[in-house]
């Protein structure tokens, strides 16, 4: 028995053929979205807008599906036929406008061309001011809903988009009969789903995105919801009364799509998971456990049983009950960039290409943990944990007229060290266990200078994911669960996760040096991130004066 795992990330989709038995995957295909730059549709006018063209989720899904068939089928025992289930996970939160059939509005001739009709993709950062108003008015009449959001709620969600919609395009709100996200939209095109009251939404979304929560009967009231603007409060009927957990099927493959596939119609559909939730399953997220899922941005997920109590925790992006597993509660943090902060540099201001990432990352490898005398900050595309703030920006302190691209280089990753550092000494902080870090995505394959320099920043040892395809995988797993291959995801993990790869553990030495610049890192974090409003940061650049002294002179 097989399953599928289909896994749209940010500028492609892939779709994963995966054994059951034992995880193996026999064939996969990657399919790049036509649209835009890399697929994403940019305004050159508002660097904080990111959007994409919902057709080409349908382009690829197709595409990919049947290309990770062919290869599938080159596999001795494998035949289409014995397609159990599928699963799929996506980016997020990216809520899609959609018609009456749930039909988004892109696809109609007459939007096709207006952005505000599109997905408004996860790293779209234009809804600031709507975030910042919804955060003011839930701590003043429902402070309980932003508790479970670490206190802030974020441009980068659910009803700040949806209340910017309405604000600068007022024609594609009115248009708009619901909205849905990405990771609900596919599975119910799957399905064949066309009223989107109908679509079965996913409790990792909702929960973490959309302010969801049993406790208060859902979504947030319609009078809270008035206080925003009258049309949402009326919007909310037509989105949905309950969000489920990946026990329950998003629905069944209809007839239409699995001829287009080439599958077998009536085959279960795993409940939509954001890309880094499905992911950590295929980690072996348990509790204990922090997954990092390293790409453009990072999104660290972990996992404590619902039936332990749980602290609010500032600045963390969740807690939701079933977000990742059934039974547990799901954590979610992260970094708004990371990977893009490294692309910028190299191919943006160095103008290079993929031989500059190789060329760069050799010359950085050479040099010792504070020897350029650099410090950043990576807040390039703001800060999404624990400031929660998109107004942030990046900064680089120490350079002299001897400063290097390669230094540079090292120091950006060094900040991203930093503020994944943040992240994990905040969960701990609140209770949540951290015994071991697993960290996936192609930048924690490929890159041990990264991976090292985490583990020694961090003071963890760093695993490496045994696939490469985690978040497919994990769509997999829970399509396997789902359609009965395995009696539940913890025996279902013992059976497909692989190993890890590969372990970085922390250098004794560089984990001291790094101890002094984490300190000056959370100065300037808290001082030009708002935590500290007294705070003298006149010491800073002597300080790391005096560090590379010392590293040049050879003196731990």
């Amino acid at each position: 028995m097989f399953t599928l795992g289909i896994d749209y990330g940010t500028n492609s989709v892939r779709a994963l053929v995966v054994r059951c038995a034992d995880g193996a995957e026999l064939g996969s295909c990657v399919v790049n979205y036509p649209s835009g730059q890399q697929g994403v549709l940019l305004d050159a006018k508002d660097h904080n807008l990111a959007r994409q063209f919902p057709g080409d989720y349908l382009f690829g899904l197709e595409r990919s599906v049947r290309g990770a068939l062919t290869a599938a089928k080159k596999q001795r025992g494998f035949d289409p036929a014995k397609v159990i289930g599928l699963g799929v996970d996506t980016t997020g939160s990216s809520p899609i406008p959609v018609d009456a059939r749930n039909r988004p509005l892109a696809l109609d001739p007459k939007w096709k061309k207006n952005l505000h009709a599109q997905c408004w993709l996860w790293k779209d950062h234009t809804s600031w001011r709507e975030a910042a108003r919804i955060t003011e008015l839930a701590a003043q009449h429902r402070p309980q809903f932003i508790a479970k959001c670490g206190n802030t709620y974020s441009s980068e969600w659910f009803w700040s988009k949806i209340w910017h919609c309405l604000a600068v395009a007022p024609k594609v709100f009115d248009a708009a009969h619901s909205w849905v996200e990405f990771a609900d939209w596919v599975p119910s095109v799957l399905a064949g789903v066309t009223d989107p009251t109908q679509v079965k939404r996913g409790i990792c979304a909702a929960g973490h995105k959309a302010l969801y929560c049993d406790e208060w009967g859902g979504l947030p009231d319609q009078e809270f919801l008035a206080r925003l603007d009258p049309k949402l409060a009326a919007l909310r009927d037509r989105l949905y009364a309950r969000a489920y957990d990946a026990t329950e099927p998003a629905g069944e493959l209809c007839a239409a799509w699995a001829a287009k596939l080439g599958l077998p119609g009536g085959i279960p559909i795993a409940i939509g998971e954001f890309d880094v939730h499905y992911g950590a399953i295929a980690c072996g997220v348990a509790e204990g456990t922090l997954v990092k899922v390293i790409g453009t941005s990072t999104c660290d997920c972990g996992v404590v049983s619902a039936d332990q109590n749980i602290p609010d925790i500032p600045g963390i992006c969740g807690i939701v009950r079933g977000a990742i597993l059934p039974g547990f509660y799901g954590l979610e943090a992260g970094q708004s960039a990371v990977g893009d902060i490294f692309k910028w540099w190299v191919e943006v201001v160095c103008g290079g290409e993929a031989a500059l990432h190789a060329r760069l990352t050799h010359e950085a490898a050479r040099l010792a943990p504070g020897q350029s005398g650099l410090l950043a900050l990576d807040w390039n595309n703001g800060n999404r944990t624990i400031l929660v703030d998109p107004l942030l920006t990046g900064l680089l302190v120490g350079q002299t007229l001897h400063t290097t691209r390669a230094e540079i280089y090292r120091a950006l990753i060094e900040a991203t060290a930093f503020g994944a550092r943040a992240i994990i000494e905040r969960l701990r902080e609140y209770g949540v266990p951290i015994d071991r870090v697993v960290c996936a995505g192609g930048i924690a394959e490929k890159n041990p200078l990264l991976m090292q320099i985490y583990a020694d920043i961090t003071g963890c040892t760093m695993a490496v994911s045994g696939s490469s395809q985690t978040c497919a995988l994990g769509s997999a797993i829970s399509a396997a669960v789902l359609a009965g291959a395995h009696k539940n995801f913890a025996a279902a993990q013992r059976a497909m996760v692989p190993r890890h790869l590969k372990r970085y553990r922390p250098i004794v030495k560089n984990h001291k040096i790094y101890d002094q610049l984490y300190a000056l890192y959370r100065q300037l974090h808290d001082a030009l991130g708002g935590l500290s409003k007294t705070a003298s940061l006149g010491h800073v650049m002597k300080e790391l004066l005096a560090i590379k002294a010392k590293q040049a002179a050879g003196i731990s």
